[in-house]
């Protein structure tokens, strides 16, 4: 494929900054205007017009796919958006659903990345009807997958659950 510049149009990256990584060392001395290579959307998610409503669940390196999915999603579904963050001052502003409701589960100091936004996963209520979509770190992805198909029986093709980072793994590319 022939790289091609898009002149005249906005592309807004929005970057969970970290100690260490290569994507937190390029956003950290970005200046606006920098010239940035894209590639691909990576793998979609289909949305399932047929569902009764949705789940979402993320960390805080999930909040762009999940403000996306916001505006996405059927106006007539409700969502349940669970969202994990750090600190308190990590609660983004999301777009408005007129059928969501967003709880925010935050991470216990000294905890695992991860821990609240499985727990608070395990303790919703997820209709067999509904659709699932969970990104964040990758071990707590795995325990979200093990219980919504081992231990509560949502059918695999009724979620995507995607690991986006490992936990004591920066990104370096080494």
């Amino acid at each position: 494929m022939t790289p091609r510049r898009l002149d005249g149009e906005t592309l807004t990256l929005e970057i969970v900054l970290h100690d260490e990584g290569a994507v937190s060392a390029w956003a950290a001395s970005a200046a606006v205007g920098d010239g940035a290579a894209i590639s691909g959307i990576g793998r979609g998610y289909t949305i399932d017009p047929n569902a009764a409503g949705f789940v979402l669940a993320g960390d805080e390196s999930a909040m762009p796919a999940i403000s996306q999915l916001l505006e996405w999603l059927p106006a007539t579904r409700p969502v349940r958006a669970i969202i994990e963050v750090g600190d308190p001052a990590g609660r983004a502003p999301l777009p408005s659903h007129p059928h969501a409701t967003v709880d925010w589960a935050e991470l216990v100091p000294g905890h695992a990345p991860g821990d609240a936004l499985v727990r608070a996963v395990m303790s919703a209520s997820i209709p067999p009807d509904w659709r699932v979509w969970a990104a964040g770190e990758a071990a707590a992805m795995f325990r979200i997958r093990k219980h919504l198909f081992d231990t509560s029986g949502l059918e695999r093709r009724h979620a995507t659950v995607r690991g986006y980072w490992k936990n004591g793994r920066p990104g370096t590319g080494s």
